[in-house]
């Protein structure tokens, strides 16, 4: 047998001569024992009862001794301990101790002195009856610290005990200095007992003289030992070590880290009120941002230069040139350009004004600031630009009367609407205007958020009130900017109905949202034509017909163009003169103030207004008119 085999089969492993496992004597002997100490009251361990049971077996071996533990635990499991009033307390040691119930394990008395060992020649050697290690049980929760070690001494050179052998009583003698609560050694499984421990001196001896083991050999084993002893807690002390190493580099690492999240929050906090520094500059001398929709070309500043000089218009780039060509504060454009969804208080009062035709008229009149920036694009700007010919609305040098001349003593006239004019010019098509003339889009957004509005109705809400838009943005019906900005978004309108018209013999004319048609005599067929190509011009200009305002007047009925009758030349309806002429006649007799029935403000004004205008049409028929105004005005009885 090899030797590494037999010593497996010394501290654990199968034994040279046969396991005891399934033995009936020893269980018997084992039972005998257990009843013999129970009814003596005794505390005792397994490993008595074994030791007991097998110290006259010849195979006494570990695993036969770890056999007999077993039979104890097994018979204890089985309930035979407790019907004899036994139980049993894990010790410290980790190895079950049974006693009595109600007294106390630890106050173990001696164990009695065991029995003499049979003849000699039935004796095993004195080895076998060494102490055996306890069956594997779950390790102590810690280990006793290991004595230290004694350096050995001198070699005797006249020492004989390595070939002598042990009588049995110097190994009773021996193992009877033995105190298993004092050693540190019993039931150690972790570490190789040292060579001055009485018990394991005693193993050392039997593994010899059985030939299992020589001196060189346990040497050998007790010099691994040693060295174990002063390495095996080297990993636990490097764990340590490292642990501490790991818990300081963490600490380090979250001091740098803390001083790192401050340098951040500082930095940060910096960069926030250079930012906060930035915004507000920025807010005092540029504009990024005038609402949802309407911003995104803000950013681009680029005007043509050249362009702009020749036409005259003022070169503008950047919102701070319109600001300070408007002479307000970037701020205060801001304010009049942004477009809000819902605002507590707009820059428009709306009111309703009654139309001829019937219904009613909304008109949105710009607050006095937004109204003074309106006059200013106006004048610096949209004047300067020229209109096509057959536009006659809003536009110096002509007026109604400019607008019907064309039209008067021809044998046709047709009359056509454009339906909701202004409000059909959008925010995108007024940018566009500006766009074309040169200027850059941040201010051609500038100039049609200034000249454009959103229809809006008042919404209370929580107890406020607030205007909310319910349309996009366009052109007002109520800002100086509309008719002239309708003029330049309808020249591609006019220049097509023009010549379509010249091409077909036809005159056309228009005044803001009234399109006119004339023709000579021979013309009357090509009516039906002309208006189905003119609705198609429209409709592709991005406007529409009325359909419920269109009228055919011929030569033998009265045709009227923009509210003056044109058979046979301009002239004023014949009802306003004869109701002028009326007022005029009474108020001899009565007093001016008495013809004012309807009570309508500056009564006086309201009058001379009516018979200026009837001058700009027909000057011979208002002279006598204005006659009588003077001598009502002038006479004694006013």
């Amino acid at each position: 047998m090899a030797f590494w085999d037999k010593l497996k089969g010394m501290v654990g492993g199968t034994p040279p001569g046969g396991g005891g496992g399934g033995d009936p004597n020893l269980a018997r002997k084992v039972e005998t024992i257990l009843v013999r100490r129970m009814a003596a009251r005794e505390i005792f361990e397994p490993i008595d009862v074994a030791d007991e049971a097998t110290i006259d077996a010849s195979g006494r071996t570990i695993s036969v001794i770890t056999y007999a533990c077993s039979i104890v635990e097994g018979l204890y499991e089985e309930g035979r301990f407790q019907s004899l009033g036994y139980t049993r307390t894990r010790m410290a040691d980790g190895n079950w101790r049974y006693h009595p119930k109600g007294v106390d394990p630890l106050r173990r008395a001696p164990a009695p002195a065991q029995r003499p060992p049979p003849a000699a020649a039935k004796a095993p050697p004195p080895a076998a009856r060494a102490p055996a290690p306890a069956p594997v049980r779950a390790p102590a929760p810690a280990a006793p610290a290991a004595p230290s070690r004694a350096a050995p001494a001198p070699r005797d050179p006249l020492d004989a005990s390595a070939i002598l052998g042990l009588s049995a009583d110097e190994v009773r003698r021996r193992a009877m200095r033995i105190d298993p609560y004092r050693t540190a050694w019993i039931g150690r499984v972790d570490t190789i007992p040292p060579q001055s421990d009485e018990r394991t001196a005693l193993i050392d001896r039997g593994l010899i003289l059985r030939g299992l083991l020589d001196e060189g050999q346990i040497a050998e084993i007790h010099r691994v030992g040693d060295i174990w002893l002063r390495h095996h807690d080297a990993a636990k002390i490097a764990a340590i070590a490292a642990t501490k190493a790991v818990d300081k580099a963490l600490a380090d690492k979250a001091v740098e880290r803390a001083a790192k999240k401050a340098q951040k929050k500082a930095e940060a906090a910096e960069r926030l009120q250079r930012r906060i520094a930035d915004v507000l500059k920025r807010k005092a001398e540029d504009i990024v941002y005038l609402g949802p929709g309407v911003s995104g070309l803000l950013s681009d500043r680029r005007s043509h230069l050249e362009v702009l000089q020749q036409r005259g218009l003022p070169v503008l780039s950047t919102p701070a040139d319109v600001a300070r060509a408007l002479g307000v504060p970037v701020p205060e454009l801001r304010w009049l350009c942004y477009h809000a969804e819902a605002t507590p208080k707009p820059h428009y009062v709306y009111f309703e004004i009654p139309k001829r035709s019937g219904g009613k008229r909304l008109l949105a009149a710009p607050q006095p600031k937004l109204a003074k920036a309106q006059e200013w694009v106006l004048h610096n700007v949209l004047e300067k630009l020229a209109t096509e010919a057959p536009a006659h609305g809003f536009v110096k040098g002509r007026s109604t009367v400019t607008c019907a001349a064309p039209h008067v003593g021809r044998d046709v006239v047709v009359n056509l609407d454009l339906s909701d004019f202004f409000p059909t010019i959008g925010f995108g098509r007024v940018r566009g205007v500006f766009r074309r003339l040169g200027y850059s889009p941040a201010v051609a957004t500038i100039f049609a958020l200034l000249c454009t509005e959103s229809p809006r109705t008042p919404v209370l809400f929580e107890g406020k009130r607030n205007y909310v838009a319910v349309g996009p943005r366009a052109l007002p019906q109520g800002a100086c900017t509309s008719p002239a900005i309708s003029n330049q978004i309808a020249k591609k309108l006019d220049r097509r109905l023009a010549g379509m018209s010249k091409r077909h013999g036809f005159a056309y004319t228009r005044y803001a949202d009234d399109l006119t048609f004339s023709a000579a005599a021979g013309k009357r067929e090509a009516v039906a034509m002309l208006l189905a190509r003119v609705r198609h011009v429209v409709t592709e200009e991005g406007f529409a017909i009325n359909p419920k305002k269109g009228r055919i007047q011929r030569s033998g009925r009265r045709q009227m163009v923009t509210g003056i009758v044109v058979n046979q030349k301009p002239s004023v309806p014949r009802e306003e003169v004869r109701l002028l002429r009326s007022i005029l006649h009474h108020a001899r007799t009565t007093g001016l103030e008495a013809q004012n029935r309807e009570a309508l403000p500056h009564w006086e004004a309201h009058l001379r207004g009516r018979i200026a205008y009837v001058h700009m049409v027909d000057p011979a028929r208002a002279a006598k008119l204005q006659a009588a105004f003077d001598a009502v005005v002038i006479s004694p009885n006013q």
